[in-house]
């Protein structure tokens, strides 16, 4: 018998709500790698004024309002069922706001360059969507004909007639984010499970040249429900929810090295980068001081706000010498940063308007780097930032 729980023993499952706060469906498809969350639950303490005669605090009385909040560290990993989100959709979904826009793939009819693509049949693509040619991953800049789509930036081979561009599920910003429920599952049976209900993703970090591709989402949420105090009615449900069957789970990661990056005026891939960082902030706010409830009773977002911090070696390369003149006369760069270089491996973060900040520039190494912070990303209307998977 276990004196103790073992953190490894922990299972995350995530479901798109139909509802604030009202707790999805879980299903094995929607289990995610578990690395990290942490979840708190604060009551509020208002100050008592009444005279008691003693300075002994006389305690306060139940259902004063809730706060909670969650952070949740998961993993890039392989996206093996096209058509379907990956099971970390629904947060991404929450991050950005809008719903997922699938491409299933197309035959190339011919390709006069690697940035031009013409194909046998409607592509059915819309701007800034996603599509993915073997190891890469690219977003549509514009569209010349049903047929014909300008990419991003260039393949890394100018596709032939007859080859084939892989499928992508891309999300867009929007303007009202869903709320998702995670579900916080352990051993052994005994254990206490719970549910987060109404999570909104306030911030979604992602970082770039780690030991792993990894997602952190942050953010609010309406209620914690738990296996030990659960109530019927609570979070909309008679029951609190049993883990889907997911014996037989397999998963495969990718490691934090590989990828590209293309930065510039025009694009140029950059090799030299160190390190970066992509921050989208929803200045999220809870619906929480109405009379008569002591939970959220929904959430709405603020401006958003996207940032990039990245970190690479100085050159006298041309590509790296314009991001510097960039910064100094605040001309907008495009930014786009792929995760991995495998087909159902690939992650796209495309930011097409992003004024550098002055750089730091850091010689306490053998190789001078510079250090590029708060870097903000801008659009015209829930266009500032589109992530795909292919």
């Amino acid at each position: 018998m276990s004196c103790y729980i073992s953190s490894n023993n922990n299972r995350l499952y995530v479901g798109l709500e139909q509802a604030y706060g009202l707790a999805a469906n879980f299903t094995e498809s929607g289990r995610i790698p578990a690395v990290d969350i942490k979840l708190s639950q604060q009551t509020e303490q208002p100050l008592r004024r009444d005279k008691t005669g003693s300075r002994t605090f006389p305690g306060l009385p139940g259902g004063f309002r809730r706060m909670t909040s969650f952070e949740l560290t998961t993993l890039l990993m392989e996206w093996t069922s096209p058509g379907q989100e990956p099971a970390y959709g629904p947060l991404f979904q929450s991050a950005l706001g809008g719903s997922p826009r699938f491409f299933a793939g197309a035959t190339v009819e011919s390709a006069p360059d690697a940035g031009n693509i013409t194909f046998t049949s409607d592509h059915n693509l819309v701007a800034d969507q996603a599509f993915t040619y073997g190891g890469d991953l690219r977003f549509v800049r514009s569209i010349p004909d049903t047929r014909s789509v300008i990419i991003n930036a260039p393949l890394s081979r100018t596709p032939s007639a007859g080859d084939q561009a892989g499928p992508a599920v891309t999300y867009f910003p929007a303007t009202m984010p869903p709320s998702v429920s995670i579900l916080d599952a352990w051993d052994p049976g005994g254990a206490i499970q719970r549910v987060v209900a109404g999570a909104a993703v306030d911030q979604l970090r992602i970082r770039i040249n780690g030991d792993f591709h990894q997602f952190e989402f942050l953010g609010i949420g309406s209620d914690v429900l738990d296996s030990s105090t659960f109530q019927a009615g609570q979070g909309g449900l008679q029951a609190f929810p049993v883990e889907p069957l997911s014996q037989n789970w397999n998963y495969s990661i990718v490691p934090g090295n590989l990828g590209q990056a293309w930065l510039g005026l025009t694009p140029s891939r950059i090799y030299s980068i160190l390190e970066a960082e992509v921050v989208l902030d929803n200045a999220i706010e809870a619906r929480h001081r109405e009379f008569g409830s002591s939970i959220p009773l929904c959430v709405t977002g603020g401006t958003r706000r996207v940032t990039a911090d990245f970190t690479l070696y100085s050159s006298v390369q041309p590509e790296i010498l314009s991001l510097y003149d960039a910064s100094r006369y605040r001309m907008p760069i495009s930014v786009m940063l792929q995760m991995g270089q495998l087909p159902g491996q690939l992650c796209g973060i495309q930011m097409k308007s992003v004024i550098p900040e002055f750089p730091a520039f850091q010689s306490d190494e053998d190789k001078l780097r510079w250090e590029f912070r708060n870097c903000r990303a801008q659009g015209t209307a829930d266009d500032e930032i589109i992530i795909a998977f292919g």
